[in-house]
């Protein structure tokens, strides 16, 4: 090989690493943007947003700020490895280094552990089918649901369950599907579920009306461990409930909307029972939403 095809093919592989390297940042900040966009939500019925603290004594909206930050460094990294096509062995390591991180920052609360799992599986999908354009525009090529179910759905069901865990402790008395069978499943609530109620939402009462429309829905369909833990079966069939009834009384749609969702958030609150599950679904629903229209620079 003669010295200018070296120099030609190290100027190549520089050039890829770039490329992958501005794909995974992109991929990190369309995570943690999701995240954020979450947490800016009202009303979110018993969730931490910027206006309360829901039903939630241990954490505010500062608090999940202060998680999302330390989280970002891992969505780059878990979109790097699937960008790499890691197996399901090397994200859960990733996602475990991300949990003490969390943990870390703030002060031993879990703010965020379904969503490292979750997001960062999403993550890692963007980081194996999306693009950069010429323009600077972040795209997903393929469907994230059913690349995560196909590439690492058996890896996902095969892995170590927590043992003193609230959601597996949910699991085990009531016998709920949770987070492990919807990512190995292809997330079919974000998909099924959240996505459509989204749009539909933003389409009836605007941009800060659809995220809400969504939560709601995700309450109404989903099996929420969280649910499950704080409020048992009761609980969880009162939350699915009042959801439901939002919706059918027509969401979004409705003139007063906003002062019934912030009835069932208090309703919420007065029984101590917090959907986080719903609220980590609902953030990658906001992340699945950007990459499939296309994220522009900021």
């Amino acid at each position: 090989m003669t010295a200018s095809e070296g120099a030609l093919r190290a100027f190549v592989a520089t050039s890829v690493r770039a490329r992958s390297s501005a794909l995974a940042n992109a991929i990190g900040d369309a995570a943690a943007a999701a995240l954020l966009r979450e947490l800016a939500v009202w009303p979110k019925p018993g969730l931490v947003s910027h206006v309360d603290s829901g039903s939630h004594r241990d954490m505010d909206a500062t608090t999940l700020r202060t998680s999302v930050a330390a989280l970002h460094p891992y969505f780059v990294e878990l979109a790097e490895a699937g960008h790499a096509d890691a197996e399901m062995e090397t994200l859960r390591e990733i996602g475990l280094r991300g949990e003490i991180a969390m943990l870390a920052a703030t002060g031993g609360v879990n703010t965020h552990r379904g969503a490292i799992f979750g997001l960062g599986l999403l993550a890692a999908a963007a980081g194996a089918t999306a693009s950069l354009t010429g323009a600077g525009i972040l795209r997903s090529s393929e469907h994230l649901g059913r690349f995560v179910a196909r590439r690492w759905g058996e890896g996902i069901l095969k892995g170590p369950i927590p043992q003193t865990s609230h959601g597996t402790d949910a699991l085990r008395r009531h016998g709920a599907g949770g987070a492990r069978l919807e990512a190995a499943s292809g997330f079919p609530s974000v998909f099924d579920v959240g996505l459509p109620a989204l749009r539909a939402g933003r389409q009836l009462a605007g941009a800060a009306a659809g995220p809400v429309q969504a939560c709601f829905a995700l309450i109404a369909s989903v099996v929420d461990t969280n649910l499950l833990h704080r409020g048992g079966m009761d609980g969880a069939r009162y939350a699915a409930a009042s959801a439901a009834d939002f919706l059918v009384a027509g969401g979004v749609d409705a003139a007063d909307w906003l002062a019934r969702a912030t009835a069932v958030h208090a309703g919420f609150v007065a029984r101590n029972l917090s959907p986080g599950g719903c609220a980590d679904l609902l953030a990658m629903t906001l992340f699945v939403d950007a990459l499939e229209l296309g994220i522009s620079p900021q």
